[in-house]
Parts: structure tokens; sequence; C-alpha cells
């Protein structure tokens, strides 16, 4: 399962061909952030659930 702070890829790659985003922000809606270009897109859960691929990188526990 995905958490804040994770590195997700996306079905479709972002316009500057980067697929790489980070979770922001979790809640009803769930805020994506694009990592090369800092592009912040917010979704339903429901809506990424479907348009997540997989987890590249969970965050790190501290």
């Amino acid at each position: 399962m995905y958490d804040l702070g994770d590195i997700v890829e996306m079905k479709k790659p972002h316009a500057c061909k980067a697929n790489r985003w980070e979770i922001i922000r979790m809640g009803a809606d769930i805020k994506i952030k694009c990592t090369n270009c800092g592009h912040i897109v917010m979704m339903t859960r429901r809506e990424f659930d479907k348009k997540m691929k997989k987890i590249l990188e969970k965050k790190e526990k501290e």
C-alpha cells in the first residue's frame, strides 16, 4: 500500500516525459507532484488507485 512521501509510477507519463510522482497529500483526495518539473495534480483516491501502476520507492521510516 502507498503512503505519504512515496514515489509512484502512473500508467501514463507526464507531458515532460517523466513518470515519477511523489505523494504529497493524502485524504479523500490525493495530491501528487512530478519529480521532474514540479507540476502538482490532485485527484480522488479512487481515480488515483485506477491510474497508479506501481510504487517505485517507499519513504524512509524515521
